[in-house]
């Protein structure tokens, strides 16, 4: 090819000038540097204790090093007040460029304009074989209206728990069923000690998720319209009522936070009680005396529990999209160590993670990541994916107040009527 055909003799000069400067400009390493390195910025969750984010601290400086033309700044960011911490960014235009976030971030995010889908993203994953290794339920629960708003990472999941003791004490085995559960909850209800304790926080309100889910049913229908009242709904809230009329749940219930609601269970103050994966690690010298209930049939035999599929995210603010999803992607593979490490609460949403000896040694992550991770479904069931009324649906309270009534056994056709008025003016139905 000619580079210079008949062009003037002038024009030649300066086609030669230009070059010879593009040539010096690409074979010089400090200005290939200059113009190649990219830096992001990467807000995470504090999803652990200290140790969680001194190795997330390490894994971005692995990916540093391993790709010196992007360079990543890392931003631990505490759960108080977390959202106006990103609305506030966002406004300003000081996003970060990716960030995890709790279930619904994403989408809420999104519906503002806020987030960058990758569909390209999985896309990607698909062609190279990766997204099958991504656990059932976890990569389409992100799917918003017809795109993919996040890529899953963490799942938080509510599994019942049971006292070894107290059942063997009363020489009960452990139940199948939420028929076994009521008169197991009934017979170990002595002494001062109750069959299960509850909390009147948004973990007190975990319990009616996963009732409801446990029956089959759903607080949405399919076009996404709030069907509280739905007959399975009401079974599942009739059984919970149920078990406070037996005077089978603590009465300090209501006024209990999450947190007491553990440090009640762990005393041996009651058999059973409803939490996270990682109740028996924070036992201390009770783990032994704990046990976790397989996934139990509900009214009509189904199987089911409220999970949330904690997500990391891309903000539509990024300068640099093609090194964000470079990022992206290699954080999505290489996390391990946030457990292994970092003693991270959740539980992975790659099957190659969860298949390492950290998960298939400690016997309850491994029996919850088996036996009820495949049955987990989220507030929006019956609607598919995810939408933005779900973060207001459990964030303004109204689910709360709800546990709160309900474990101060005022009358539940009562409790419905509240809840589902609060729901509705929330929902803007």
């Amino acid at each position: 090819m000619k580079l210079f055909g008949n062009a003037p003799r002038r024009g030649r000069a300066r086609v030669f000038v230009r070059l010879a400067t593009a040539a010096f400009i690409s074979l010089s390493p400090l200005a290939a540097q200059a113009q190649e390195t990219v830096k992001l910025n990467f807000w995470d969750m504090i999803w652990g204790p200290p140790e969680y984010i001194d190795s997330a601290k390490e894994l971005v400086a692995q990916f540093n090093k391993e790709n010196p033309g992007i360079q990543v700044e890392y931003r631990s960011v505490p759960w108080n007040n977390w959202y106006q911490t990103f609305v506030t960014a966002i406004s300003s235009g000081t996003a970060p460029d990716l960030s995890t976030g709790a279930g619904y971030q994403a989408v809420q995010l999104y519906d503002q304009g806020a987030i960058r889908p990758i569909d390209d993203v999985i896309e990607e994953l698909k062609a190279d074989g990766e997204l099958a290794d991504f656990l059932p339920n976890t990569v389409d629960t992100l799917r918003y209206d017809d795109h993919y708003v996040a890529l899953p990472w963490g799942i938080d999941i509510r599994v019942w728990f049971y006292r070894k003791d107290l059942l063997e004490q009363a020489g009960l085995k452990v139940p199948t069923t939420w028929e076994e559960l009521r008169a197991a909850a009934k017979a170990t209800t002595k002494d001062g000690r109750y069959g299960i304790v509850a909390s009147g926080d948004t973990g007190g309100s975990h319990f009616l998720y996963s009732a409801l889910l446990n029956n089959g049913g759903g607080l949405f229908t399919a076009d996404r319209k709030l069907d509280l009242r739905n007959e399975r709904n009401k079974e599942a809230f009739d059984a919970l009522a149920g078990m406070v009329a037996d005077g089978s749940v603590s009465p300090a219930s209501t006024g209990y936070n999450s947190d007491d609601r553990r440090a009640a269970f762990n005393r041996g103050q009651a058999a059973f009680t409803l939490d996270g994966p990682g109740l028996i690690a924070q036992a201390g010298d009770q783990a032994a005396n704990i046990g976790v209930v397989p996934p139990l049939a509900g009214m009509h035999g189904d199987k089911g529990t409220i999970f949330w599929v904690n997500n990391i995210m891309v903000y539509e603010q990024t300068k640099h999209p093609e090194e964000t999803k470079t990022f992206l992607k290699w954080w999505s593979k290489n996390q391990l160590p946030l457990w292994t490490k970092g003693q991270s609460g959740q539980l992975p949403t790659r099957a190659s993670i969860a298949a390492n000896d950290y998960f298939k040694n400690d016997q309850a992550r491994a029996f919850v990541l088996e036996q009820y991770v495949p049955i987990g479904k989220t507030t929006a069931t019956h609607a598919s994916g995810i939408f933005p009324a779900l973060n207001d649906l459990e964030g303004e309270g109204a689910m709360q107040a709800f546990a709160q009534e309900l474990w101060q056994g005022k009358p539940i056709d009562q409790v419905v009527d509240t809840a589902e008025a609060r729901l509705k003016s929330i929902l803007k139905e």
